[in-house]
């Protein structure tokens, strides 16, 4: 048109700047906003401010968004809406309100779009007064029974801010229901994590006689996962595949990726990937979150690796992923340059919380207090978690004063501590023997700093009492358990009983922790070292064939070789060495299993609860105390994780 010289009219420019928003060509809006500020039609024609507006908003441009919205000499509805959906659009809700009140100041009537526009706002912040308001005068204007739209706002506006009883009752009373009002209603419920009830509501969907969507699709996938569902799941992915959904939508993809992943189904998960189309950085970090919940490291490194190899870029959620990875293998080097690449990139000074955390948590897992240390210092955060971070290595490698030290000065800085905060702390004295500092902080988490203590402060009561030989004090702190179906609060009394030799307690906790799991290897190791302890060997071996009967048996581990910048790992199981000697030397130097530097050498000679046919070198890890025997027998090691 232009090459013929025929001169665009105000019409004209309005459909190339709304084509210029959808396909996000800022570039081109640049030059029609300056051949419209050339010929000074802002001055005469409004809908050109608004197209303007809209254009940047969509764009994502919001401050030359709002310059142009300065500029014009009045504005109407119109011009507000695409400023507050522009706000609204990219998460900015505090600003999109603000806008709405200003709006409001000026006698600018708003309309239904301005409502949708502001009830996104109030989901995006969770302003739930501010949404409620809304409701009430979009209810007062009988809005609600001729509009779908408008309705289904609402109902994502309640889901979103978490109020779902509110949400599913405003969907009940609507003359009629679509798949976008019943899918914002599934995907409340399933950001919830209450999946049993997003499904529930997809059978109410169907029944309606209403047809799923790829989103309707997506939210069931996350409510199956939430809920580790995966057979439902599974059958769900079939009638996709059916529908040849995959092929266009990649959050469809990672939504089965994640759902997979966690239900453990790691394998399915990464097929399902592989035959993807194509997948991006949030694809892959589905995948490798899911070998490090599983707590394998090594695959999450190599799923980090091949997404590097596809040209993706990481961004600051998969870089944490893998500082997690690193943490669970004890790879200090990895980690180390994975530090070097965000600092470089700048992402650590943009994600401090995050970043920062995932890299105290690193270092201190790796046994690198030091360096722990002064990233959170390098930091200058305020925030709980690094700090958290930091207590929770110093608790794991055994510098229980330090964890102390750390708590006082986060006090000093006005930091809050919260849950994880007093579980560190309520740790560290338990090792240390300071039963009476410990009850102070017991009480105090919730007088003072209101916290309320949860089933695992509760154990730690429990250990800390136990491991000061006040046994009836631990009894009596489990009894007034809100609950006491917390495996950990009988395995620490079991732990107390081996210590100083009660046997009558220790078989009470043992009956209550088989009870709870039977499946649990540790309660079976500690009642067969009471036993053992005690002299009474046929016990020990009961007690051991009932293990063997019920399969308590955790998976061997591996021990890690960080070499440079390849990994190695080595499973100990059904594995022969030729020198075991040469094993144990690079166990003692250089191998970390899981954690650098975490084992000491605590016995040599044959365990009283295990077939005496092997000789015995049990190793204790520090981190939780919970010990892992290594059966050497000449040139064959198996290992039993107990």
């Amino acid at each position: 048109m232009q090459q013929k010289g025929v001169s665009p009219s105000v019409p004209t420019f309005a459909c190339v700047l709304k084509v210029c928003g959808s396909i996000k060509a800022i570039k081109k809006g640049e030059q029609i906003h300056d051949e419209i500020a050339r010929q000074r039609l802002f001055e005469r024609q409004i809908v050109l401010g608004n197209s303007l507006i809209d254009m940047y908003a969509k764009c994502g441009a919001l401050s030359k968004a709002w310059r142009v919205f300065e500029e014009l000499p009045y504005r109407n509805v119109v011009t507000w809406n695409a400023m507050i959906g522009g706000y609204a659009q990219h998460g900015k809700g505090n600003q999109a309100l603000e806008c709405f009140k200003q709006m409001q100041s000026e006698y600018i009537t708003p309309n239904g779009v301005t409502y949708i526009c502001v009830l996104k706002a109030c989901g995006s912040i969770k302003a739930i007064g501010m949404g409620k308001a809304i409701h009430d005068e979009i209810a007062r204007q009988g809005l609600l029974q001729n509009d779908i739209v408008l309705a289904t706002a609402v109902v994502d506006m309640y889901a979103k801010c978490g109020e779902l009883a509110k949400a599913q009752r405003v969907l009940e009373t609507l003359p009629s229901r679509d798949v976008i009002s019943w899918s914002a209603l599934i995907s409340g419920y399933a950001h919830q994590g209450q999946g049993e009830k997003a499904l529930k509501c997809f059978e109410q969907m169907q029944r309606e006689g209403l047809s799923p969507n790829a989103f309707t699709f997506a939210c069931l996938i996350q409510a199956c996962g939430s809920i580790k569902a995966i057979e439902k799941g599974g059958e769900i992915h079939k009638e996709i595949n059916r529908q040849g959904l995959l092929r266009n939508d990649l959050v469809l993809g990672t939504a089965l990726v994640d759902m997979y992943a966690k239900c453990g189904a790691l394998a399915k998960a990464q097929l399902v990937l592989e035959k993807l189309p194509f997948r991006d950085v949030i694809t892959w970090s589905a995948l490798i979150t899911g070998y490090i919940q599983q707590g394998q490291g090594e695959q999450a490194l190599c799923c980090f690796e091949a997404m590097q190899k596809e040209g993706l870029t990481p961004n600051a959620v998969t870089y944490a992923c893998i500082l997690k990875a690193c943490g669970i293998i004890g790879a200090v080097e990895k980690g180390e340059q994975i530090h070097d690449e965000v600092a470089n990139l700048g992402l650590l000074a943009e994600n401090v919380v995050v970043l920062g955390t995932a890299l105290v948590d690193m270092y201190a897992k790796c046994g690198s207090l030091v360096k722990a240390t002064q990233v959170l210092e390098e930091l200058h955060c305020q925030n709980v978690v690094p700090w958290n971070a930091l207590m929770t290595g110093y608790t794991l490698h055994g510098q229980n004063e330090q964890a102390l030290k750390c708590f006082e000065q986060m006090q000093e800085m006005g930091i809050s501590p919260n849950e994880v905060t007093f579980s560190c702390v309520l740790n560290a004295c338990s090792r240390l023997g300071l039963v009476e500092k410990g009850n102070m902080y017991f009480f105090d988490m919730s007088r003072i700093y209101g916290v309320k203590p949860s089933l695992e402060h509760f154990a730690c009561m429990v250990d800390l009492f136990g491991r000061a030989g006040h046994l009836d004090k631990a009894v009596q702190v489990i009894q007034k358990m809100p609950n006491s179906s917390h495996m950990a609060a009988w395995c620490a009394l079991l732990g107390a009983c081996q210590k100083w030799g009660e046997v009558e307690v220790g078989e009470w906790a043992f009956e209550q922790a088989v009870a709870l799991d039977g499946s649990d290897g540790a309660a079976y190791v500690l009642m067969g070292n009471i036993y053992g302890t005690a002299g009474m060997y046929e016990n020990a071996k009961q007690i051991e064939l009932l293990r063997n009967e019920n399969m308590a048996w955790k998976q061997p581990r591996s021990l890690w070789d960080d070499t440079g910048r390849n990994l190695h790992s080595y499973t100990s199981k059904n594995q022969l060495y030729p020198r075991t000697n040469a094993l144990l030397k690079k166990t003692f130097h250089g191998w970390r299993y899981p954690y650098k530097n975490t084992f000491v050498l605590l016995q040599h000679g044959v365990s009283p609860s295990i077939p005496n046919n092997h000789k015995q070198i049990k190793l204790y890890s520090l981190y939780r105390d919970v010990p892992r025997a290594l059966d050497l027998c000449k040139d064959r090691m198996i290992a039993h994780l107990v």
